[in-house]
Order: structure tokens, then C-alpha cells, then sequence
């Protein structure tokens, strides 16, 4: 039987590629061929349409990368196919191995109208069926040449991914350009043989399923005339019929299939590319579900819609109509399928936002769910965000992509760390891209862990990455395993039909506490600096530019930048997408970033500059305006006449042996003559923060050359070689004075220098150190130490509106596995009583490790370190070259709280501004361990102030807020600023509103201004 079975399926494969699949298509007329290359950029359709084309052959060259070339194509339908279905095939040069990653195409008619989109699994534009005979054919056909960058080795450097140094050499090569009469009968047979011969290879050995269905192959190849497959193909068919027909078994496992075409806003090509890949795709997939009664779409990112709307607003109609008639689901309620470990509290709230109202407008559609296939690991603050948003299910696959520890869960609740549960999947099909393949949806079956408790799991199903979607294979195979003996039971299903039924089924689901780490990818903490600072700097101005706008509309009658500020959010929300703020995109995406980046920055300053100036007036005197959630130089989000630090004097002193001390009479700094901080005693505590013998802020630099993934990934064996830059160019004493005495610091290395300030000032207890790095390495992993004189078995890490701890010690495979993780502002460890805080303005991957002292009294050392600089050459080879700068501190004596307010300190300066007088806070809040997040007028245009905080420190918290106005009602709302019962009971008394907070609660409220509206 084993011989058989053998046989079987090596002469069912090279039936069908040789024979069968060759059938598809028995008759053939070529397309009169013409084509014009557009100058540039994409131009717009009516340009493509008019343009003068030149006549191409089938066999020609062209597409040079990046570049877009329009074809015309022309053709008449022979009489004598009168009554047979007539599709044209155009093959630009496709590889089939890689749809979404190469050539592809729109197809319109001579009017402008899409029709459908051409990919390599999906080359058919339809004629007619039947067609009539003699019909005139004219199409345009506009093509993208982008070039395939993960090819047959996908990491060696390459110039393809930035139109600078592409080069301009065709990429491609026309392969077919035909009208063709499409043989129904042999598609149909096609699909019969794939989906039994791949059910067939599943099915154990010695099941009888397994033989019956072999044995009805066998009888079916033996049906095919292989000189006439277009003649003997229903024979054919006709023994496939019973096997085809035998049900599934009541305790089958059921899969719910969700069309999707998972599209990366960038990643390796540009989002101007991106634009056209999702027309394409929603093109072809509003056209399918026409066809195909049962087949439901799901697309996610508001921001993809978006771009429907501005750029092709016939096939966003076509979507609507989709929408409105249940059949294309806008999922996930995000304005883009962000990263989650990196952006910030109020940006991660944001995407919600902006999406949920998006889709809201738009569509009237409310979602339930998260939608998160390929994002790199989940924070442990996103469940409450996802709840405050009003959805309450997550979905993502990514996870199954851990290198060392199999998550024990498809299916399971996630409690984020404020306590809230949100019920999760993850598809045991293991991919977000699934085609219906038999060894897919068997192993959905198989892998799937929660077997005997529950039985539906989800199979997002299409091409995917770089769009594409699904295909009618792909639903004709799906139709075949609706009720297939030996298979698990497929139906289409929108992502909340999925949940519904999931979570009904599975009512104690079991827990899953904190962050969802991904064990991959986790150098994306660190890739890409300049994109990353633009994230971080973007962050801080956009809060600054809603305050200080709120607080001038209601105190100065001055217009509020609705609309700007929109944009803008929704542009920094775009580039925290999962390939843009990782770093893991081409260059071409990253130089833009970085462009973008800086307009934002400039367009919010100078909205901020109008707003002060609004509140502080025309005069002369020089005035400190705060932004930051905690009182500083005695004002809160507001602004003071700038006065001296209380404090004792700075001095700065030379070191014995060398270097140099800095005091304060909070702390004494000690640095040597290498530049390194080898002492940094509280004198408030009386202890030392740096370990003995060690020297902090140490910069230490590694190989970097990880196993794949190059701007992805760090393997752990970069730990295996380590080069210390201990040698110094100069150590200098720079600026001395009572307020701030500063020592500065310069090194070489490699072809790189660094030069940094390190700066004592009068009345704080912080070391800071400005980091400039002209970096030129290439393949290195730069790192800046701290090992502290700290025993502590773990760590705090801030993350969205909180902290969560993670373990300094590597007991279990699970620990050791979080050998690079995310931050925020603030690491923080403690012993109890006394701890350090290091706080950054621009960085995100760090390590913490712990180490027992041999000798003395065989202390701990607990050794925090900031990852700066990565150098991967894929798939940007110049990655990270050039002038950076990092902002972070040490912070000695630090409790939770402090690392809290130093955090915010750092990346919220203080503003000098002149004018004539005191600007009183629009809200201040009396306990530090309720950390203000937003402040802002009411997206509705009401004129309401909207204030977001949080328990910040872990613990309970009273609280009183005071607005700066008068005020006529205040409610507690959801993120959309829409009013809730889920917050805390509130009390309003005059011009204050109490509340009591649970630890990392969050709290949004609506604060109505009494009196008429003063905003425009």
C-alpha cells in the first residue's frame, strides 16, 4: 500500500503540472501590445490614459525599479468563441513564488474605470462568459516595476530599496499578453485534485479516509485522456464526486475563514506604493465578492481607507457598498496595524481613536476587535487601551513566530497591567496569509492547543505582506472544505461572528498576565535611531501644541488648530505603523520618515509659539512655561516668571587621579580621567550608586550579525564579544557655573566619534548626558552601561500608562529569552527603600542583567544598559549612518514616583518664552502619582476640555483635579470622548472634580466650560 500511495501523489503532481493546469487555457490569441513610461513619479490616471504609447513585443524588456509603465492593450474576440468563457492572461514577467514583492498591475478601462488588479497568482482579467464573439478589447494597464528585494537570498545588502542608487536597468520581462478562452471544467477539476491530494498527504497513514480518497484520485487520473484533458476533465471529475461529497465528522475542528489581505503601509517599498497596492487589492476584492455569495472580506488600518478615498474614489465607493452590505468588514479599529511596544501612552490611544471614529463616519461600523497579525509583540498596558476604546476581543498570529518558548495558548484571556482581560486569539494556521492549502488547515487542527475545551479557531485567508488577497482558488478550495470528511470544517465568517462564538464556547478561558514578548525581532527596539527620535520627539510637541492650544482657547478666545492637529496626529500615527517605527523598512521609507518627521516638528512649534504667545502676551519679562505632568520651577502646565534654582551652589573640582568631581549637595559625581562616571553617591542616603570597581556610563560595543532578519533581529551571541571604549580624545571641564557645571567628553572608534556632555545641575538629583555619535560602523550593536550597586530581583520598565516588572534573573527559559526588551522613558531598579532610575528621551531596547560580586562582600550588581546604535546593512544597507543624539540620565535615589517625574522631565523641557506675565494652569491635579497624559478640546468641536490621566506609581491614588475655568458638568468618557459608566465614580465641587483610581487605571474626562464657548 506504501508503494501505491507513492505513486499516487508523484503522478497526480506531474499530472497536474504538466498536463491539467496547461489545459486551463485551450485556445489562445495574442493582445496587440503598446506602452509608455511615465517620467517619474506616479501620475495621475487621465495623464496614464492620454499618454502617446510606443508598441512592445511579448519577450521585451522593461520596468526599470520603482519606475510605473502604462500598457495599452487591444484585441478582438474570435467569432468562433461565441459561448465560451474568454479571459485575457496578462503575465508582466511574474515570479509566482513571491506575489506582493514584484511587478504589479491596475487595470482600467479606456474611461478611467478600475477593473481589477494583476498579480502574480492572480494574472486573468475576465472578457465574458459567455462572450458573445468579435468583441473589441481595450484596457490600460498600469504597471508598477517594484523591485523584488527579498529574493532568493533575502538578506545581502542591496540598492534597490531607494530610487537614488536603484539604478535604471529593466527589472522585467513581458511574458504573456493574450486573449484566451477559459475552460471552466478544468479549473473545477483543479481544485477537486489539490484539495484531495492535500488532504490525502495529512491524513495518517493508516486511516482508511487516507485511501479511500487516494484510491478516487488514482481512478481520476486514470479518467484523463492526457492528449485531451479539455475532453476528458468531466470524466475525470465524475470519480471525484462521492469522496468529495462524504461529510465531515461531528467533532471536526471548525475554522472560520476571513478573506484578508494583510498590507504592510510600508515596508519594502514606499507608502506612496502602498497607496496603489491597497486599490489594487480592494479592487479585485469588491469584484470577488460580487462573484462569490459567500465569501466575507476583512481590511484593517483606517489609514488604508483613507487612502481609497483621496486617490481612487471609484473603487472606495465600490467599498462602501461592500461595507454597507456586511460583506467587506473594516476590522480592528486602528488607525494603522502599529507597533505596540514603542509608541506612547497617548499615541497608542490615539490609533484607536482615529481609527474607531474613522470607521464610525465612515461605515457606522463599531469594532470589537484588535487587529494585529504581524506586529512584534504586545505591551503589557494595551487590554485597558483596547477596552477604553470600547472593543474587547485582540487578534494576532506573530507570536507563533517565538524562537525558543511555544506559547501554551490559541485562545485565552490577556490581562494587561491595570487588571483588565481581553479575550485573544491567535490562528493555530499559524500564518496570517493562509491559501486553503490542505497542510495549512490541517495543522490548524493539529497545533491548535485548546483542544477538548474548545473547537473554532480563525484563518485569515489571502495573500498577503504585500496585498494581493484572496483568490477564486482560494475559495473554491474553502467551498470544497465546508463539509469534507477528514477535514476540519470551513466556513467564511467575519471576525466577530468568530469571537462571538469562541468566547461562548470557552467561557474560562485561561489567563495570560503582562506582555505578550515576542522572542524575535528585537533589535526593531533599537534599528532605525532618526526614525525613532522623530517617533519620540513628535510624541512630546503634539502634546505640547494640544495643551498649550486648549489652555489659550479657553483663556484667550485663540483658535484651536482642529484640523492641524488632526493631520498631524494621523501622519505620526501612519509612521508608527510595524514597519516603519521597528526600522525594519527600505531606505526609501526611512529618509522620508525623516523628512516628514521634521515638518511635523517645525508646523507643531510653530503652533505652540502661537498659542504662548496668545497666553503670555507682547511684554519683555522672561517666563518658564512647563508642559510636563508634575510641578516644576513651581508651576504646573502653565507658565512663571523664570527665577534661580533653589539649591545648594554646583562646584566642580579637580579629581585625584585624574578627571574630575561635580557636588551639589544632593549628589557628588565623580569622573575620571577616561571620562567615566566611577562614583555617583547620594549624599541624602549616604550610598553609592555605582557598583564597585565598575564605571557607569560605559559605552560597550558589539558584533552584530544575526542568524536573518538583519534590521530585525540580535541574536544572544552578540554577548559573546564585547569592546569596551575606554579611551578618551579629551575630558575637559565645559561650562561652570552655581547653576550647572558640565564635563565633557570625547572618543574615537572605528571610524565613528562620540562626544558627550555629562552635566551636574544646581537642586536636581540627576547626572545628565548628552550623547552625540557621528556613527560609521557597520554590523555593530553600540550600548551605554550603567551596573549599579543595586540587588534586585527585578526591574521596572515604563510602558503605555504604566510600568510593568520584568525579572533581572534567567531561571527559566521565559526570562532568558527577554535578553533585549522595551522601554520608555524609565528604567527602574530598587531595593527596597532605595533605588536608581535611568530615564532616556530617544531610545527604546535596553538589557538588565544581575551579577554576584566575588570578592568584598559579594554584593549585586544590577547592570542596566541602553541600546543607542545598530548597524544592518538589510534591507537598508546604510542604516543608521550618520550624526545622532541621545538625551538620557542617571538617576540616584530614585523612587518609582521620581523615575516617573524624570522621565517626563527629560523629554518635556522647560520653555523660555518672554511676555507680560504669569499663565495659570487650564488643569493642574494635586497627587504626582496621577500623571496627566492629554489635555485638549473635544474632537466634536463642543468647545469641552478633555483631560486624560492615569495612576502612574502602581498603587491606589486620591486625586483632585482643578480646572482653571468655571466649570458647568464633568463626565468620565471612553477614548472617543464618549460618555461611559466603566470609569470612577467622580465628584464635582466648584472649579475641582475628585476621583479615586485603581493602579494604572485610566481615566478620561469632559470637562464643560461654563459661560459661552471661547474656542473658534
Amino acid at each position: 500500500m506504501h508503494d501505491d500511495r507513492a505513486l499516487v501523489e508523484a503522478r497526480l503532481q506531474r499530472v497536474l503540472d504538466e498536463r491539467i493546469r496547461p489545459a486551463l487555457y485551450p485556445r489562445s490569441v495574442p493582445l496587440e501590445v503598446a506602452a509608455w513610461v511615465a517620467p517619474g513619479e506616479p501620475v495621475p490616471v487621465a495623464e496614464g490614459l492620454a499618454a502617446r504609447h510606443s508598441p512592445v513585443a511579448v519577450g521585451d524588456a522593461w520596468g526599470a525599479p520603482w519606475a510605473t509603465t502604462w500598457f495599452k492593450v487591444v484585441g478582438t474576440v474570435p467569432e468562433e468563441w461565441a459561448g465560451r468563457t474568454v479571459e485575457a492572461v496578462l503575465d508582466l514577467g511574474f515570479d509566482e513564488r513571491m506575489p506582493g514583492f514584484q511587478c504589479e498591475a491596475l487595470v482600467y478601462t479606456p474611461d478611467g474605470t478600475p477593473v481589477k488588479a494583476i498579480n502574480p497568482r492572480n494574472q486573468w482579467v475576465r472578457v465574458g462568459a459567455p462572450v458573445r464573439g468579435g468583441e473589441q478589447v481595450t484596457w490600460h494597464v498600469e504597471a508598477a516595476s517594484n523591485p523584488v528585494i527579498l529574493d532568493v537570498h533575502p538578506f545581502l545588502p542591496t540598492p534597490l530599496g531607494d530610487p537614488e542608487t536603484a539604478g535604471s536597468e529593466p527589472r522585467y520581462r513581458l511574458a504573456r499578453m493574450d486573449l484566451a478562452v477559459f475552460d471552466t471544467t478544468v479549473w473545477e477539476l483543479v481544485q477537486d485534485l489539490e484539495v484531495l491530494g492535500e488532504l490525502m498527504v495529512e491524513l495518517p497513514v493508516d486511516a482508511p479516509r487516507r485511501w479511500e480518497v487516494l484510491r478516487a484520485v488514482g481512478r481520476a487520473l486514470d479518467a484523463i485522456d492526457l492528449q485531451d484533458v479539455n475532453g476528458t476533465a468531466e470524466a475525470a471529475r465524475s470519480q471525484l464526486r462521492e469522496v468529495l461529497a462524504s461529510p465531515a465528522g461531528a467533532s471536526a475542528h471548525r475554522i472560520s475563514a476571513v478573506g484578508h489581505a494583510h498590507i504592510d503601509s510600508a515596508w519594502l517599498w514606499p507608502l506612496r506604493e502602498t497607496v496603489r497596492k491597497v486599490a489594487r487589492t480592494a479592487s479585485n476584492m469588491t469584484a470577488l465578492l460580487e462573484d462569490e455569495p459567500e465569501f466575507v472580506f476583512a481590511m484593517s488600518q483606517a489609514q488604508q481607507y483613507a487612502w481609497l478615498k483621496e486617490h481612487r474614489p471609484e473603487v472606495y465607493a465600490k467599498v462602501k457598498k461592500a461595507v454597507a452590505d456586511g460583506r467587506f468588514v473594516p476590522a480592528g479599529g486602528m488607525w494603522v496595524e502599529s507597533d505596540t511596544n514603542m509608541p506612547g501612552s497617548e499615541a497608542m490611544a490615539r490609533q484607536f481613536v482615529h481609527g474607531k471614529r474613522f470607521f464610525l463616519e465612515e461605515f457606522g461600523v463599531e469594532n470589537d476587535e484588535a487587529w494585529l497579525p504581524d506586529t512584534f509583540g504586545f505591551a503589557a498596558g494595551l487590554p485597558q487601551i483596547i477596552k477604553a476604546a470600547g472593543a474587547k476581543w485582540l487578534l494576532t498570529q506573530k507570536i507563533s513566530w517565538s524562537q525558543i518558548n511555544a506559547f501554551p495558548h490559541h485562545t485565552f484571556r490577556w490581562e494587561g497591567i491595570d487588571g483588565t482581560r481581553i479575550f485573544t486569539h491567535f490562528p493555530p494556521v499559524d500564518t496570517y496569509n493562509c491559501q486553503m492549502a490542505g497542510r495549512e488547515i490541517a495543522h490548524a487542527a493539529r497545533n491548535f492547543k485548546d483542544k477538548g475545551v474548545a473547537r473554532h479557531s480563525l484563518a485569515p485567508t489571502g495573500w498577503g505582506d504585500g496585498g494581493g488577497g484572496t483568490t477564486r482558488e482560494m475559495i473554491a478550495k474553502a467551498r470544497r472544505l465546508r463539509d469534507l470528511d477528514g477535514s476540519p470544517v470551513v466556513v467564511w465568517e467575519k471576525p466577530a461572528e468568530f469571537f462571538a462564538k469562541a468566547e461562548a464556547e470557552y467561557p474560562q478561558a485561561p489567563v495570560w498576565v503582562g506582555e505578550l514578548y515576542l522572542e524575535l525581532h528585537r533589535a526593531t527596539l533599537t534599528s532605525q535611531a532618526k526614525t525613532k527620535r522623530g517617533n519620540r520627539r513628535s510624541e512630546q510637541l503634539l502634546r505640547e501644541a494640544e495643551l498649550w492650544s486648549a489652555t489659550a482657547a479657553v483663556a484667550a478666545g485663540h483658535p484651536y488648530p482642529y484640523a492641524a492637529l488632526d493631520r498631524i496626529w494621523k501622519t505620526v500615527l501612519l509612521h508608527q505603523f510595524h514597519d516603519i517605527l521597528p526600522g525594519s523598512s527600505i531606505a526609501w521609507v526611512h529618509r522620508e520618515a525623516e523628512r516628514t518627521y521634521a515638518a511635523v516638528a517645525a508646523e507643531l512649534e510653530e503652533l505652540i509659539a502661537a498659542a504662548l504667545t496668545a497666553l503670555a502676551g507682547s511684554g519683555d519679562a522672561e517666563l518658564v512655561a512647563n508642559s510636563a505632568p508634575h510641578t516644576r520651577e513651581g508651576v504646573a502646565a502653565g507658565a512663571v516668571a523664570a527665577s534661580s534654582r533653589e539649591g545648594a551652589a554646583v562646584r566642580a573640582e579637580d579629581r585625584e587621579g585624574g578627571g574630575f568631581t561635580l557636588t551639589n549637595g544632593l549628589l557628588r559625581i565623580e569622573i575620571d580621567d577616561h571620562g567615566l562616571v566611577v562614583s555617583a553617591y547620594d549624599l541624602t542616603a549616604e550610598r553609592e550608586t555605582v557598583a564597585p570597581g565598575e564605571a557607569a556610563n560605559l559605552l560597550q560595543i558589539h558584533p552584530d550579525f544575526p542568524n536573518m532578519w538583519d534590521a530585525w533581529d540580535v541574536d544572544s551571541f552578540y554577548r559573546n564579544v564585547v569592546t569596551d571604549l575606554t579611551c578618551a580624545d579629551e575630558v575637559a571641564l565645559g561650562e561652570v557655573s552655581q547653576s550647572a557645571a558640565t564635563v565633557r567628553v570625547a572618543r574615537s572608534f572605528g571610524d565613528s566619534r562620540v562626544v558627550q556632555s555629562l552635566t551636574l545641575a544646581r537642586g536636581q538629583r540627576r547626572l545628565d548626558i548628552d550623547t552625540e555619535v557621528d556613527w560609521h560602523e557597520t554590523e555593530k550593536f553600540l550600548k551605554a552601561s550603567f551596573p549599579l550597586d543595586v540587588h534586585a530581583e527585578r526591574y521596572a520598565a515604563e510602558t503605555q500608562f504604566g510600568h510593568l516588572y520584568r525579572p533581572t534573573h534567567t531561571n527559566t527559559s521565559w526570562e532568558a529569552a527577554k535578553f533585549e526588551a522595551c522601554a520608555h522613558r524609565f528604567v527602574h531598579v530598587e531595593e527596597p527603600g532605595w533605588g536608581v532610575a535611568l530615564v532616556n528621551d530617544a531610545t527604546y531596547g535596553h538589557d538588565v542583567t544581575r551579577t554576584v560580586r566575588e570578592d568584598g562582600d559579594r554584593g549585586t550588581t544590577t547592570t542596566v544598559r541602553l541600546s543607542l546604535l545598530r548597524a544592518p546593512r538589510f534591507p537598508d544597507p546604510q542604516t543608521d549612518q550618520g550624526l545622532h543624539r541621545f538625551r538620557y540620565a542617571l538617576a540616584p535615589g530614585a523612587a518609582i514616583g521620581d523615575a516617573v517625574r524624570e522621565g517626563h522631565r527629560i523629554n518635556l523641557p522647560e520653555r523660555r518664552i518672554t511676555g507680560t506675565g504669569a499663565v495659570a494652569p487650564l488643569i493642574a491635579v494635586d497627587n504626582d502619582a496621577t500623571v496627566v497624559t492629554a489635555v485638549k478640546l473635544a474632537d466634536d468641536g463642543s468647545g469641552d476640555v478633555v483631560v486624560r490621566l492615569h495612576e502612574a506609581h502602581g498603587g491606589r491614588a486620591r486625586a483632585v483635579l482643578t480646572a482653571g475655568f468655571d466649570l458647568a458638568g464633568a463626565v468620565t468618557t471612553d477614548l472617543l470622548e464618549r460618555a461611559t459608566a466603566d470609569g470612577p465614580a467622580i465628584e464635582r465641587h466648584g472649579r475641582t472634580v475628585r476621583m479615586a483610581l485603581r493602579p494604572f487605571q485610566i481615566v478620561t474626562l469632559r470637562l464643560t466650560v461654563a459661560g459661552p464657548r471661547t474656542d473658534s
